[in-house]
């Protein structure tokens, strides 16, 4: 007869306790769906990609003794019991699906490896005082169907069930009816659910870490993201008769724009971004003089006030721009995230697992969204950050360590045996 255990009986050691061949294995053999050939992974959600691959997880989620449900907008919900069962669960998760020209660790180790601390809790028959709860989000991407963190955004209530189910991607297929056709329309409830504590491990997808040559990111909190469309309206004429003082060329004025973006986020440093991103010319003609541009504005900051002073610089700027040479323009508002603190107890069990294990580790913010911002307005929430070669991510070539991974793991495993106490 088995014994079970309580965690803090095995948890004395230094040793890392997890199977890293195991995990490794795991995301190699998830890897396989929608494998291209440059080595990275195409698995765009809800496709017939997603089905299989969601199809696997639940099935090793079942191996592993774990109930498994599914909500409304098709969330996976893979719970281990723990001693008392009125306890919020202890979660973790992220998503399985991909860029177009994604890589084969994005989302899907986050996965992985809460799979793998199941796995390590049952090869250790340990018993936790709370469930524990892997999660796979639905389209946190958004590279199919806009708008990203989909699947969490409805879970904490950030998003609307009834309009999300009615997003259609660019073939006018319809979320709810795709969440149909694969089986993933689940019963559950999306609003509702207790969150004892989340923690998310996931790939830096910059080179903070390794640069620094850290194992572990303890990352603090999130950057707020503001995002805009600039459309830019002047006149196209002709590139040859027009003389240069009376142009009003749109390009012109974009240049200064593009110009001060970066301007503006090197002089409010430290964790300020700035990027154009998108920026289309109309009409496109070698000798035809711009009349209207396109683009995109991505603003980024840990603390809000930063983060609105950087919007209200760059208003300034396209205000003179215009006013200079003769355009009007169009600004308008497409996202708005606040910046996150994570909560202060997982915090320090990210950063304690990180120190029993001796691993080198810091603190560190994320300039990416991730489904860890909407669960931290339902319970204490945090993440973990790993090295990923060259900072690469949403990129076929994008790679880590199976030992960093392993070591990302590992203080997972530590951190949500801690909050289960």
């Amino acid at each position: 007869m088995n014994t079970r255990l309580s965690p803090d009986v095995a948890f004395d050691s230094s040793a890392p306790l997890i199977n890293s061949q195991r995990l490794w294995q795991s995301l190699m053999d998830l890897a396989q769906l929608g494998a291209t050939a440059k080595g990275g992974v195409c698995r765009l959600a809800l496709t017939d990609l997603d089905r299989q691959a969601r199809d696997l997880f639940v099935h090793w989620c079942e191996q592993a003794g774990c109930s498994v449900s599914v909500d409304a907008i098709g969330n996976i919900f893979a719970r281990r019991p723990g001693r008392d069962p009125q306890r919020a669960p202890v979660m973790t998760g992220s998503h399985i699906d991909t860029q177009p020209t994604g890589g084969k660790f994005d989302g899907c180790f986050g996965v992985m490896a809460g799979l793998e601390v199941i796995r390590t809790l049952n090869d250790l028959q340990l018993e936790t005082e709370a469930p524990i709860e892997v999660v796979v989000w639905t389209n946190e991407e958004g590279s199919r169907f806009p708008p990203c963190m989909m699947g969490s955004g409805v879970f904490a209530g950030k998003l609307d069930l009834a309009e999300t189910l009615a997003k259609q991607d660019e073939q006018g297929l319809v979320v709810g009816e795709e969440l149909q056709r694969i089986g993933y329309a689940g019963h559950r409830a999306v609003l509702g659910h207790p969150v004892g504590a989340y923690f998310e491990a996931h790939i830096e997808q910059g080179p903070i870490l390794e640069d620094q040559r850290k194992t572990i990111g303890v990352v603090m909190g999130c950057l707020g993201q503001k995002w805009f469309d600039l459309t830019l309206s002047g006149v196209e004429a002709h590139a040859g008769p027009t003389p240069m003082s009376l142009r009003k060329d749109a390009l012109v004025g974009a240049a200064d724009v593009v110009t001060a973006v970066n301007r503006i986020a090197l002089a409010s440093q430290p964790h300020a971004c700035g990027t154009v991103g998108c920026l289309n010319i109309h009409p496109g003609s070698r000798n035809v003089i711009p009349g209207e541009v396109k683009m995109t504005i991505d603003f980024r900051h840990l603390h809000a006030d930063k983060l609105q002073k950087m919007v209200d610089d760059l208003r300034q700027v396209i205000e003179q721009t215009c006013q200079h040479h003769g355009l009007t323009f169009e600004l308008t508002p497409t996202a708005d995230f606040p910046p996150l603190d994570f909560a202060p107890l997982c915090i320090d069990a990210v950063r304690q697992g990180a120190g029993q294990l001796g691993l080198s580790h810091m603190d560190i913010v994320s300039g990416a969204g991730h489904d860890a911002i909407f669960i931290a307005e339902l319970g204490p929430a945090g993440m973990i950050f790993v090295p990923c070669e060259g900072g690469i991510s949403h990129n076929e070539i994008e790679n880590a360590t199976p030992q960093d991974l392993a070591a990302g793991c590992a203080v997972l495993l530590r951190a949500m045996v801690s909050a289960a106490r």
